[in-house]
């Protein structure tokens, strides 16, 4: 459906050489920034899951030190090996030394899934960790086959989908889900987070060089932890208690496990599907940023390996499906190449092995690492809108907004939780009253990425006058919405009627103007437009 305009090339890559073929690096001085920058990425969601499985689910942390973190430390090297070898594959075939690889770990949104949506309610059920653990292990498992099976799909959405919509959507997470949390984060102690925000602010967005080339990363990481240790907001005793806590971990097989949980499959379906989906559609968009900002990588290799990522690590015991990251503009900005993914995944494969995180947890500020995770959030937040023609920027802020949706119906639902209530005890009335529009939020931010992709979709073929197109994409939407996978809680057949008849609608008057004068002239994009955003 998309014209080449809709989705414009990416900087065109330097013509290569037959005579002199250019040398790929291994290591350059940006993949040091840029290893610091998603090394410590990685390390706040490794500590955050760590956390969570032993505090929450009260799985015993033996198991946690020397079983689930020795399983992600497998994945997370040989995903980042693979990503490696692609840009490195990539830029031996375009002749360029500054291909960046794609970014690889934990994935934030289903860390948090697996633990309250899926482990959760089997522990409160059972009063059993390991049962808990077992039902984790086959959603991840689950979610693992069901990307490896979108990347024989995912291709061709690809093709199909406006540019505006995959980065319009991946902007709506960044802003949402990577941005604000550390934002708050950093203003929970704002005299360590902004100076560090202001380092990586400067070092990353200008061209003042540092004396001494200390990397960026390195540099606001060290004056953080000397601000939050000077300012008393660190304590001794617990960095103590840490290392007598120190555990290696061997990776070994827990098929016994996974075998367990996917012997009662029945209730990881509704969760497993739509965020296996989400898992691809997201991997879809984090390609084609990585596209407009010129490593253009082929989606299906990606794909593979992100689901065989999950289902290795499930192999191994642990319930966190990694994922290719947000964030490849940052890095490459950062002056990242192939390097610093292998670095990230062995380095932090190896704390995993090594039972260090606690003492990293002990040692460094929370405040003093989050503000990398903003600055990634701020670059992917400005790409969706530099990365397309100026007459797209309306279809971007449509696919935001499914992601804002779903982060402030999480906020509410959270806070609700947390005072010992629910909506549904404090009642929708009283919720609208009080000017928050509960179901509507709801409604809205089920399945925000595939939302996001279809509004993006729908809003761009208008712009366009490609009424027709715009139809059509409403009219998946409307599929979408009847069978549960966006606007719905669970899959199921009539999930969400009345969204679906509203799709069905925006199709009929979108093929009613497509009869109307004037609606087949040509619209005009202006790719000056995407140049300048590059």
């Amino acid at each position: 459906m998309s014209t080449d305009v809709t989705n414009p090339p990416a900087t065109p890559p330097t013509e290569p050489s037959v005579d002199k073929p250019v040398a790929v690096p291994w290591w350059t001085r940006g993949d040091t920034n840029a290893f610091f920058g998603l090394g410590f990425n990685i390390l706040v969601n490794v500590l955050t899951l760590t956390g969570l499985m032993i505090g929450v689910i009260a799985v015993p942390a033996g198991d946690v030190l020397g079983t689930v973190l020795p399983a992600l430390g497998v994945a997370l090297i040989l995903g980042n090996l693979y990503y490696t070898f692609l840009a490195r594959r990539l830029a031996r075939r375009e002749n360029r030394s500054d291909v960046t690889a794609l970014p690889y770990g934990p994935s934030v949104p289903h860390l948090f899934i697996v633990i309250f949506v899926v482990m959760l309610p089997v522990y409160l059920n059972t009063d059993d960790p390991i049962q808990a653990w077992q039902a984790g292990l086959a959603w991840a498992f689950l979610i693992g086959v069901i990307v490896m099976i979108g990347a024989f799909v995912g291709p061709y959405i690809r093709k199909l989908t406006p540019r505006a919509a995959m980065l319009g959507t991946l902007a709506g997470i960044s802003i949402t889900f990577i941005s604000m949390r550390p934002a708050a984060q950093m203003w929970e102690a704002a005299w360590i987070g902004l100076p560090v925000l202001a380092i990586i602010l400067i070092g990353f967005f200008t061209n003042v060089k540092i004396p001494g080339g200390i990397p960026i990363g390195l540099l606001a990481l060290l004056v953080g932890t000397a601000i939050g240790w000077a300012g008393g907001y660190m304590s001794a005793p617990d960095v103590g208690q840490a290392v007598s806590d120190i555990a290696i971990g061997i990776p070994d097989l827990r098929i016994d496990l996974l075998f367990n949980g996917l012997s009662d499959l029945a209730p990881l379906l509704g969760t497993a599907i739509p965020l296996g989906v989400y898992n691809f559609t997201e991997a879809m968009s984090n390609v084609e940023s990585a596209a407009a900002a010129g490593d253009n990588f082929n989606l299906r290799s990606v794909l593979l390996a992100d689901g065989a990522g999950a289902v290795i690590g499930s192999a191994f015991g642990s319930p966190f499906p990694p994922a290719v990251y947000i964030g490849h503009p940052g890095w490459k900005d950062a002056g990242g190449r192939a390097g610093y993914s292998l670095a990230s995944g062995v380095v932090i494969g190896i704390l995993c092995f090594v039972g260090l995180f606690g003492v990293l947890d002990a040692l460094l500020p929370v405040p003093a690492i989050v503000p990398i995770l903003l600055y990634i959030g701020l670059l992917i937040g400005a790409q969706a809108f530099q990365a397309v023609p100026r007459l797209h920027a309306v279809a971007v802020v449509a696919a935001i907004l499914p992601n804002l949706a779903q982060w402030a119906h999480g906020l509410i639902d959270n806070a609700l939780n947390a005072a010992g209530t629910s909506a549904a005890e404090v009642t929708v009335e009283a919720l609208n009253g009080a000017g928050v529009v509960y179901d509507g939020l709801k409604t809205l931010g089920e399945g925000a990425v595939l939302v996001g992709l279809i509004l993006g979709t729908m809003v761009t073929f208008i712009l366009e006058k490609k009424f027709l197109y715009a139809a059509i994409a409403s009219a998946v939407g409307a599929v979408l919405s009847f069978i549960g996978l966006i606007h719905a809680p669970e899959v199921a057949w009539a999930a969400s009627p009345q969204v679906a008849l509203g799709y069905v609608f925006f199709g009929a008057v979108c093929v009613a103007f497509w009869f109307l004068p004037g609606a087949k002239d040509p619209v005009e994009v202006d790719e000056a437009d995407v140049v300048a955003g590059h």
